[in-house]
């Protein structure tokens, strides 16, 4: 084809200066002669008569250049069509490769907490209702009809996220995670319909073991590197993905699982029905419908080993690796295994550790090894197994994972004789949280779902005799049990934080961030490890999930270049059975002042009935949220005083802080928190709360 068009290139002159010289001579002859001269065409456009000779090798040269085209035409598309076909051939092989590597090469022995996953069925997915949120989920296959996960390997990614991140926050991606933008043209060519904001899982059931080789090859270099693999740096990964479609992605987490919401692990997963949950991970929520805890299944990710041949990047997950050195100048890391991976701009969300007792640690490695520390996957699997096997099983706090697991596991005081029992050295349940009269309530009420409830309790000792652990009090009350769950906050992990010269706030902990969620000039940090500067209410600490959503976004925007301030409030929940839920926003702590108003709560009023109203769920509201403008109170007067004394059954709890409120709790109140939320944003001083109470319609029937 180039050879005619160099060709036609030489002609064209020729032919346009036969032409020429024709029309000239044409106008001579009618100068000379004084009147018209008859030409014959045929000499028109090739040259003066008797330039027969140059008209033939002229046709004959286009006829050629054509015919020429049009061959090297068929065989372009001929050969386009075979490296097509060539091409899906090798895509449809990889299964069975990827099968024969991993049964030549024998795989390394993981610690027995992962065995289970290993045999676990691999559902496959099924489509995802485009603005539901609820993931995409794979029908649950027979375990015996399911591939073994051993060839299980990752498809072409189907990334349901492309949300732009919030303007408010910049936030989750998400996450969770806010006011949505509209996704880039470029993201939703990633996936195949758009996903709600929230970041919500797949409905599978694989873990990192099933969708990765047994020993990956670890790249040498990832220009967007995500230290820790939880919810922060999954919504970072979706945040840079949504502004960057050809961002090549690496986390790398000491977990051996894919990334997955932690929240379930203390609430649904507790309350299901199927006896094989602790294998499925799967759930239904108060609405009903059924998900899992994994964010996305293993075909939404590519091998590591692939990050740097990936035509059109992707996210790769690195499991069982951990980061102990980090080289801020060099921009590379160190792993366990001393390889090194160099980075152009890197998040660490490395989240935090649960803390133990001091008498729990002193006690010996008897006591110990029946101590469950509750955090991960392989925590809610032992526990699980542990409560149908023994007759006892105390619970140390009092705080929102102690109070959701005591709810849970009472369920069982009545199905198994299950004795539980929870302790704390508050008086009230949610003593630091909730204002005394509605801690005292939230007891009662844990109370009635079968749980033995010990407060103002210090342990001074624990002790393993006579094949039970007796746990002796600072006030010398003795309690037995067969169990202990230690449910007494997070340690936010900085290990990093020598090596990479950063700063720990010394009264939050955590690496400490500017409002950009910034450490160095190309590091970020979000999620429970960050403390970072809120412009609205000050330099914080928030270990909650809407929060990892809400700053993991926030930080992969700014890892694009977005520049943007943490602002937008991120929320908290907490459910105490189907029956009682409340959702929370700012500082709320009870050593602040508060105002509440309450009002009788109806049928309606609880998470389930709200969750099945809506048809979706109502928690991490962040991800769905609408802008609360001029919101329209409710035309029903408030109550009088002690109209409904001690009946909490839902209102607004307002914390004060210089007579602002800073903080929020809607009880069994939901779907309000745009509203909420705009309370603390304006930062205003209000008169009368029993006016801006009715902004939130409790006291609608």
């Amino acid at each position: 084809m180039l050879k005619c068009r160099a060709v036609w290139k030489k002609l064209t002159p020729l032919a346009r200066a036969s032409s020429t010289v024709c029309r000239q001579n044409v106008r001579r002859a009618v100068l000379n002669n004084g009147r018209p001269m008859r030409v014959p065409a045929a000499h028109m456009s090739i040259g003066p008569a008797g330039g027969g000779g140059e008209k033939q090798l002229y046709i004959l040269l286009v006829g050629a250049a054509c015919l020429g085209g049009g061959v090297y035409a068929y065989q372009t598309l001929k050969g386009d069509q075979k490296r097509y076909e060539e091409r899906m051939a090798e895509i449809s092989s990889r299964p069975h490769k990827a099968a024969a590597q991993k049964t030549a090469v024998p795989t390394e022995s993981e610690p027995p907490a992962a065995e289970a996953t290993e045999t676990e069925a691999v559902p496959e997915p099924e489509p995802q209702a485009a603005a539901s949120p609820e993931e995409p989920s794979p029908p649950a296959p027979d375990t015996e009809a399911a591939a073994p996960v051993e060839t299980t390997e990752p498809l072409p990614a189907d990334e349901p996220v492309v949300e732009a991140p919030p303007e408010d926050v910049a936030e989750p991606p998400a996450a969770p995670v806010v006011e949505e933008e509209p996704a880039t043209a470029a993201a939703s060519a990633e996936t195949p319909a758009a996903e709600p904001a929230e970041l919500q899982p797949e409905l599978v059931t694989e873990s990192a073991l099933d969708s990765t080789p047994a020993t990956p090859t670890v790249p040498s270099h990832a220009p967007y590197l995500l230290i820790g693999g939880g919810t922060a740096s999954f919504a970072a990964a979706r945040s840079i993905r949504a502004r960057d479609p050809g961002a090549r992605v690496l986390i790398v987490t000491d977990e051996l699982d894919l990334p997955y919401m932690r929240p379930p692990l203390s609430k649904e997963l507790w309350f299901s029905d199927d006896p094989t949950v602790t294998e499925t991970l799967r759930f239904k929520q108060w609405n009903g419908k059924e998900r899992s805890i994994y964010f996305q299944p293993p075909s939404f990710y590519i091998h590591p080993e692939e990050l740097d041949s990936a035509e059109n990047g992707g996210v790769a997950v690195l499991p069982g690796k951990k980061v102990i050195h980090m080289d801020v100048r060099g921009n590379k890391v160190k792993l366990d295994d001393d390889t090194e991976i160099s980075y152009d701009k890197c998040l660490i969300a490395t989240g935090g550790v649960p803390r133990n007792l001091q008498a729990i640690e002193r006690a010996g490695e008897e006591v110990m090894s029946r101590t469950t520390l509750f955090r991960k996957i392989d925590d809610f699997k032992s526990l699980e197994k542990v409560s149908r096997n023994i007759k006892s099983i105390t619970i140390i706090g009092g705080g929102f994972l102690g109070s959701e697991l005591a709810c849970a596991l009472g369920r069982r005081t009545t199905e198994s004789g299950l004795e539980v029992i929870q302790m704390f050295p508050e008086k009230g349940n949610m003593g630091k949280v909730l204002p005394e009269y509605l801690s005292n309530w939230t007891t009662e009420k844990v109370k009635r779902e079968g749980v033995k409830v010990i407060s103002e309790a210090l342990v001074k000792s624990v002790t393993c005799k006579d094949d039970k652990l007796e746990i002796q009090l600072k006030d010398g009350r003795l309690v037995e049990t067969d169990h202990i769950v230690a449910a007494v906050g997070l340690e936010p992990n900085v290990d990093l934080a020598k090596s990479a010269g950063l700063e720990v706030d010394s009264d939050f902990g955590g690496f400490r961030v500017n409002a950009e969620l910034q450490a160095r000039s190309n590091i970020w940090v979000a999620g429970d490890a960050a403390c970072f500067y809120d412009i609205r209410l000050g330099r914080r600490r928030v270990e909650h999930h809407d929060h990892a959503v809400v700053s993991g976004r926030l930080a992969g925007e700014n890892m694009t270049g977005a520049s943007k301030p943490y602002w937008h409030q991120s929320m908290f929940w907490s459910d105490l059975g189907p029956d009682v839920g409340y959702e929370a926003i700012g500082i709320v702590d009870s050593s602040l002042p508060t105002v509440g108003v309450f009002a009788k709560a109806t049928a309606k009023d609880t998470p389930k009935a709200a969750t099945e109203k809506s048809g979706t769920g109502i928690r991490s509201e962040s991800e769905t949220e609408d802008t609360a403008i001029s919101p329209v109170a409710a035309s029903t007067p408030a109550p009088t005083d002690g109209q409904h004394k001690d009946n909490y059954g839902k209102g607004v709890i307002f914390y004060l802080r210089d007579k602002v409120v800073v903080g929020i709790i809607l009880w069994n109140v939901f779907n309000r928190m745009p509203i909420a939320r705009k309370i603390i944003k304006d930062g205003e001083e209000h008169a009368d709360l029993n006016e801006v109470a009715k902004l939130f319609n409790i006291h609608e029937d």
